[in-house]
């Protein structure tokens, strides 16, 4: 696994066993048609998102899994209700009005408890550059709550696939990261985030009480000094619209090798 200098002094195995899946949101970037599940549940090479980050979430130590819900939240409920793995399932239910990221991680920090945790985007996929699984537990030993209030997982931007913007963030030497200049037009920054990241509670004490996004969380902890960023050691693919969908299809098909992207 590579790792950058900067990485190898922060590692401290800090134990993180509860973790999020942002599973609330409507799902309109995927031009769905009514009666089509909701984005979590999109199947890309045979199995849904929601399940394949499960499945990560539980071979990596996680023992219980937090999934808030809104639009279309009975299918979810229902996919669900056939796992039988390790991990404890609780739904944190948005179903009065969306809360939007950060708003709905802050509802749910009840059931997460006071330790930091991971939350995960719901139409997150990866392909690890070794095959072997070892993205999420290295994103995770990477974290070093001493230092940081928040650390993202990062893909450089020419690797991500499906994806078109101009990336989110540059990182320093030391990990810490900086947002993508707003000035001049047109300017692009290194990273796009891949919509993983471990977070602490603390970080949310000045944050409000209703809808907000998790970018407020993000700033707060960048204006502490405590806003980190780890690259991951593989493919990114954003399928947050069919023409991702459609790329990721056609990697996974390729590559007999993965069983489990």
């Amino acid at each position: 696994m590579r790792r950058t200098p900067w990485s190898r002094k922060l590692i401290k195995h800090a134990k993180i066993d509860r973790a999020m899946i942002l599973a609330a949101g409507k799902g309109t970037r995927m031009q769905s048609a009514p009666d089509d599940p909701p984005k979590p549940l999109t199947e890309i090479a045979g199995q849904s998102l929601l399940m394949r980050m499960v499945a990560r979430l539980e071979t990596s130590g996680i023992q219980k899994i937090v999934i808030n819900l809104h639009h279309k939240a009975d299918h979810i409920k229902q996919a669900m209700a056939t796992y039988n793995g390790p991990c404890e399932i609780i739904f944190s239910d948005e179903s009065a009005a969306l809360l939007e990221t950060g708003g709905g991680v802050k509802k749910a920090l009840p059931l997460l408890g006071d330790a930091p945790f991971l939350v995960a985007n719901g139409d997150v996929l990866w392909r690890e550059a070794d095959n072997a699984n070892a993205a999420l537990p290295a994103f995770l030993a990477a974290f070093n709550p001493a230092q940081m209030q928040a650390l993202l997982m990062l893909c450089p931007t020419q690797k991500a696939t499906g994806y078109d913007g101009a990336g989110d963030y540059d990182r320093r030497d030391d990990g810490q990261l900086t947002r993508r200049p707003t000035a001049p037009k047109g300017a692009s920054a290194a990273y796009v985030f891949a919509g993983v990241q471990i977070l602490t509670p603390r970080l949310f004490d000045a944050l409000p009480e209703t809808a907000f996004s998790l970018n407020l969380a993000y700033d707060a902890a960048a204006k502490k000094g405590a806003l980190y960023g780890h690259e991951l050691d593989g493919r990114w693919m954003h399928v947050g619209t069919p023409q991702g969908r459609a790329a990721a299809e056609a990697i996974l098909a390729t590559d007999t090798k993965d069983t489990n992207s």
